[in-house]
């Protein structure tokens, strides 16, 4: 369920099993002192560029960004210590961009993959100037080197190769510097107490006979990031970030795997879920683990759908979220399904929505997508993306499009990655609410209005992927964990398994009918091009009047022959 396939036009998203980075405050800039590392980056940008901008070809850009990463992991699976582990270690990124502003070497030529084939290395934990400087040089000289040669494959396709009117867009943007100078952070975190509570998690699982396999994680990362460039930009600010995951996996008679997750994320160590709160997690998960066992498998479906909070917030975005990333408008290879809809109704008149990774909570929860710089050294952006239904504008880097010239502050990637406009905390709001029950009462009611047997609600979500490339389907998949066939004649709901929601996104989107009142979040870890970065999703419940279902694909491997050792009465006579 770590969904790290990696494809230019498939976007794998939203597993909340995986660790993400969320951070503390980082407002405008403070007193601290300019550290030793910043210093170094800045000595050498000044130097390199005052060579490199007059070289041939010359490098109008430059820009350095080190991520000092501290890390601390305790795992335990069915009842024993698997791992305990803490480390720390630098990321050194340099971009060299040659050319102008408006063609250089990133620039997209068909099928052909960025320029950025080197895009890092690790160096020095010391803060030894000289060293640093050495690291710095070497890999400016690689970038530079590998940018040089790719701006000539650059000028040499663009005379024989078609390009879209967005395709014409400057390949960078004008922004303006920014100069913010906050504490470094750090965590201190004793493994010794987590080493017995991820024992003693996955030995609450380990009691029921339904558990094939039992993880609990704990993570903690404190990220203090530098970034310096050649318009004057100049950054350190610090990240902190807290996470419990509880994972528990079965299997059906039928060979199904059942997966069941729940996550904690925190920001300070006082915020720390209690003890009280996970066991009625792990309560919850064994309970589902063993209701989905005996499940019937759903058949495939079309039909009303109620969505909770959770769910509705993995549909929109994949569904919304990735066609409106700004880099995909000016990509030929991409389907572009809102690229000329700016100013059209694509959803719900009671529809709106916004991105804002400036925001760090929502009702008192952590939001996982929260960030006070771009990884282009931009600051965050509260975008309104929809407003009452209407596409108002995309989420930018610094990859500009003919009408939007300029970045709002969403160019984000994990190390190792050049950034692209990706989402942050995508936040869905309606203006006609109602609550939950009657949401419920509505599902019913256009079901007897279908004449169907039953519909369905989805009250918890896996993740899903959604396909964006042009020679591929306009499609989305989403694979739902809990699912339940509600009745139009009052019988009880029934719990059933082996179904993901699959469809189209402009026609999916005008099926909304109704929204519940109270809004939920799902935070998780977004892998795309730009690779794995931590989001969050925002929405209320939702109604579809129409919503298909496909069978899910399973494994015909069958559950073990023998019951667990704890579980076998042969095993147990004499101990």
């Amino acid at each position: 369920m770590k969904l790290h396939m990696r494809n230019k036009t498939l976007a794998f998203c939203l597993t909340a099993f995986v660790f993400g980075c969320a951070s503390g405050p980082a407002g405008s800039a403070t007193e601290a002192a300019t550290p030793a590392v910043l210093n170094a980056m800045q000595d050498e940008l000044t130097r390199s560029m005052s060579t490199l901008s007059s070289a041939d070809p010359p490098a109008y850009f430059l820009s350095y960004t080190v991520s000092d990463r501290q890390y601390v992991e305790v795992s335990g699976s069915n009842g024993a210590l698997l791992t305990s582990d803490e480390d720390r270690a630098r990321w050194l990124e340099v971009q060299s961009r040659v050319g102008s502003y408006q063609l250089d070497d990133t620039h997209k030529v068909g099928d052909r993959p960025p320029s950025w084939t080197s895009p890092g290395s690790t160096v020095t934990l010391d803060d030894d100037v000289p060293v640093l400087r050495r690291e710095i040089w070497r890999e400016t000289d690689r970038q530079y080197r590998a940018a040089s040669e790719a701006l000539i494959k650059v000028k040499t396709s663009e005379q024989v190769q078609v390009q879209t009117a967005e395709g014409a867009a400057p390949d960078f943007s004008h922004e303006k510097p920014h100069v913010s100078i906050g504490p470094r952070v750090e965590i201190h975190v004793d493994r010794k107490p987590w080493e017995q509570r991820v024992r003693d998690y996955t030995a609450a699982f380990s009691k029921s006979p339904a558990v094939l396999n039992s993880i609990a994680t704990f993570t903690a990362q404190a990220t203090n990031q530098y970034q310096v460039n050649s318009e004057g930009t100049k950054l350190a600010f610090g990240q902190i970030h807290y996470r419990l995951e509880l994972f528990v996996q079965s299997k059906a008679p039928d060979g199904m795997d059942i997966d069941r997750y729940a996550n904690f994320d925190w920001l300070d160590p006082k915020d720390a879920p209690d003890e009280k709160t996970i066991d009625l997690s792990i309560r919850q998960l064994l309970e589902e683990t063993q209701d989905l066992d005996k499940a019937p498998i759903a058949d495939p479906y079309a039909g009303p759908t109620l969505l909770t909070g959770r769910a509705a917030a993995v549909f929109f975005h994949e569904v919304f979220g990735h066609r409106a990333e700004g880099f995909r408008q000016k990509d030929i290879s991409e389907g572009q399904t809102f690229t000329s809809k700016i100013g059209e109704r694509i959803l719900p008149d009671f529809i709106s929505i916004k991105d804002d990774p400036t925001e760090m909570r929502l009702d008192g929860q952590m939001l996982l997508g929260y960030y006070p710089f771009d990884d282009e050294g931009v600051p965050a952006e509260n975008v309104s993306l929809v407003d009452h239904g209407v596409l108002k504008t995309f989420l930018m880097s610094r990859s500009p499009l003919m009408n939007i010239p300029d970045s709002n502050g969403h160019g984000r990637r994990q190390l190792g990655y050049a950034p692209v406009a990706r989402q942050g905390n995508l936040i869905v709001s309606s203006s006609q609410t109602m609550p939950f029950e009657e949401l419920r009462k509505k599902l019913i009611d256009l079901v007897k209005q279908q004449n169907l047997p039953y519909g369905l609600l989805i009250d918890d979500i896996e993740g899903g992927f959604t396909f964006t490339g042009r020679g591929q389907p306009q499609a989305f998949q989403v694979t739902p964990l809990v699912v339940y066939r509600v009745f139009p004649d009052g019988r009880p709901d029934q719990l059933v398994r082996g179904v993901d929601i699959v469809g189209t996104p402009l026609v999916s989107l005008t099926k909304i009918v109704a929204t519940s009142d109270k809004q939920e979040i799902f935070n998780g870890y977004c892998g795309a091009e730009s690779g794995s970065v931590p989001v969050s999703a925002v929405a209320p419940a939702i109604l579809i009047s129409e919503m298909e279902f496909a069978k899910k694909e399973t494994s015909t491997d069958r559950p073990p022959i023998l019951p667990p050792p704890a579980h076998d009465p042969d095993a147990t006579k004499g101990q």
